[in-house]
């Protein structure tokens, strides 16, 4: 159990702000990468992204409504459902990058050509399945790659919120 302090401290807005921060701020770490060591983001990096920042969409959400016990619970649901489908698009990624034999790099589209080609559904059918950017390690820290460092994250993120929707205020 949390001392009083902590539990009213994270049990309101301030815990909703702070995976507001959260999210918002790897998305923010990934641009400053992307920028600092000129690199380019596959598809999957964007969906990543786009992952976080529903995730800090819900969380800002919840922030400015400060639900109660139920809501918690409904916000948790929405936060929980954000990280999963960032948990599978980093999983994919990282089997993307371990198994660059399997996926057809020199064939794969880029990411514009794609999304001004074909029809929405065939454009993500086509980005799941990986490009040749997709199977790239240009960037690593800690000896852990971009969806490595994102599946970490997520699954955090998916904690924290599991964790923030069933807290109990005192």
């Amino acid at each position: 159990m949390l001392p009083k302090c902590l539990t009213n401290f994270f049990g309101g807005r301030t815990g909703y702000v702070l995976g507001f921060l959260a999210s918002f701020g790897f998305v923010a770490y990934g641009l400053y990468i992307q920028q600092r060591y000129n690199l380019d983001p596959c598809p999957l990096c964007i969906f990543q992204r786009i992952a976080f920042l529903v995730m800090g969409g819900f969380f800002l959400l919840s922030a400015l409504h400060n639900p109660g016990n139920t809501g918690r619970k409904v916000y948790g649901v929405l936060h929980f459902a954000a990280a999963v489908t960032g948990i599978g698009i980093a999983l994919r990624h990282i089997w993307i990058q371990a198994n660059p034999e399997k996926v057809m790099a020199e064939c794969g589209a880029g990411f514009d050509y794609i999304f001004e080609t074909f029809p929405l559904k065939k454009a993500l059918d086509l980005v799941f399945k990986g490009t040749g950017e997709c199977s790239a390690m240009d960037w690593t820290m800690f000896g852990l790659t971009i969806p490595q460092l994102s599946l970490i994250a997520f699954i955090g993120l998916a904690v924290y919120a599991v964790w923030l929707a069933f807290l109990r205020k005192r």
